[in-house]
């Protein structure tokens, strides 16, 4: 994919308003979305902090997830038209990963639901 580089390189602190702001506009929280990044990434509170403060791109962000969740392969769906599950690069699959996390948030399912 010709985006693969400029996701790579995109800020991750500069996406997480964004966000928190879909979440919030469908009237779920910042907590919400919080526990929806620490629980694919691994990250604690803490830690999720750390990487927006130091505004660490998703490249960065990635390789440095303390534990990513065995069971994000069960992340399947499209987001910007393409299915989750079919992209190979393992950077972008998990960025496509977390958008299809908050859009399942947004969209008003279970937390529990989301959290396979």
């Amino acid at each position: 994919m010709k985006n693969d580089h400029r996701m790579a390189t995109m800020k991750f602190s500069k996406v997480y308003p964004m966000y928190v702001a879909k979440a919030e506009r469908k009237q779920r929280t910042r907590e919400e979305v919080d526990q929806l990044i620490r629980w694919l990434t691994g990250y604690s509170e803490r830690g999720l902090q750390q990487q927006i403060d130091k505004e660490s791109d998703f490249q960065a962000f990635f390789a440095e997830a303390p534990a990513m969740h065995p069971n994000r392969a069960l992340i399947k769906g499209v987001v910007c038209g393409v299915r989750v599950e079919e992209i190979e690069d393992p950077l972008v699959r998990n960025v496509r990963c977390l958008d299809k996390l908050i859009d399942e948030l947004a969209k008003g399912k279970a937390l529990d639901k989301i959290m396979r």
